[in-house]
């Protein structure tokens, strides 16, 4: 898929423009500890007022017996919080405040090893007429956990700007469901910087007379159409479709630890391996075919100079190619780069 190419392009020059940014700078934007912990459970939530709007920018501190300090988080555009790596068999407390909005403190949140907890909120009025977020603590479904893992995920941004939504930083993640493998595919297929990305390739083809449309505003409005066609048929056949039928992840699991052969194979592998929906390890039916697919899709619309088996397998090979070169820039060059991801492990 030509998106790759764009983005490793713009990766590599973000890193050469940014390469010396201190890290010392990235780590203190960390609230939580980076490494995951052993039975490590965690705390989530999403902070609503009484007209189920969500409250953008409250300030969630969490407080503990087993903390030297509080912990704090900012909800996000989604309402969102997260805590974790926590100890479990410790009572916490959360207690959430907001301009407008009284402050209010939960009862105490006991952990089971492991345990991943989302509070689920009710909204009650108060004499000042305003409004506060009233948690009881109750164990998440799989599909609960899924989905805010997805939230979290969603903000993940190269530099805060470059969508890495299909990059998993926590190594206790479960498996998407068909629902959030479309959603999340949607989301990448119609973000404003895929759609920039999707532009400046068609202006790359332009230029280099590929494929075979001719030049002047005809010809770069068919390389933008077959762009973005390419583009969108690799995501959604690849990264929902084939996910969906086929009960495969379509996402990258980042490793982050062991020896730098351990890691490369790990991302190559990648590629041709995946993490099945049961945990196991699996044959990655999925991204190979919607390589396939989405090159031979390509072939109704390219100009006939532009078609054959050749280039189908071809484009194919390219796109398997570029994934595993994305999977190496996922595994050592971006994690330190992308916005949220820090705060997601």
């Amino acid at each position: 898929m030509k998106w790759r190419v764009l983005v490793l392009l713009i990766y590599t020059v973000l890193v050469c423009l940014y390469g010396s940014m201190s890290s010392k700078a990235q780590e203190k934007l960390t609230l939580l500890p980076d490494a995951p912990k052993p039975n490590a459970a965690t705390i989530v939530g999403t902070v609503t007022d009484v007209n189920d709007a969500v409250v953008v920018g409250a300030t969630v501190v969490l407080q503990g017996t087993v903390l030297k300090n509080p912990y704090m988080s900012v909800t996000n555009d989604n309402g969102f919080f997260q805590f974790k790596d926590l100890q479990p068999g410790s009572a916490y407390h959360v207690t959430v405040s907001a301009k407008g909005f009284a402050n209010w403190t939960s009862a105490p949140v006991i952990l089971n090893p492991g345990q991943y907890v989302i509070l689920k909120a009710s909204k009650l009025s108060i004499a000042e007429a305003r409004t506060i977020v009233s948690v009881a603590a109750k164990p998440a479904s799989l599909e609960e956990i899924a989905t805010e893992q997805v939230k979290v995920e969603e903000q993940q941004r190269i530099f805060g700007i470059i969508p890495n939504f299909y990059v998993v930083y926590d190594h206790n993640a479960v498996p998407l469901t068909p629902k959030l493998k479309f959603k999340l595919a949607t989301k990448v297929a119609f973000d404003p910087v895929t759609i920039i990305g999707v532009a400046l390739i068609a202006g790359i083809d332009q230029a280099g007379d590929t494929p075979n449309y001719g030049q002047g505003a005809e010809g770069y409005a068919k390389r933008l159409g077959a762009s973005y066609a390419d583009g969108f048929s690799d995501i959604m056949i690849g990264g929902a479709i084939l996910p969906s039928l086929l009960h495969q992840d379509p996402r990258y699991f980042y490793q982050g630890t062991g020896t730098k052969k351990s890691r490369a194979w790990h991302a190559i592998s990648s590629t041709f391996i995946c993490r099945g929906d049961n945990g196991r390890m699996q044959p990655n039916y999925s991204t190979i075919g919607g390589d396939l697919a989405a090159a031979s899709i390509s072939m109704a619309y390219y100009p006939p100079s532009d078609r054959g088996a050749g280039r189908v397998f071809g484009n194919a090979l390219i796109n398997t190619g570029e994934r595993g070169l994305a999977d190496l820039a996922q595994e050592f060059l971006l994690r330190g780069i992308t916005h949220k991801a820090k705060k997601s492990n």
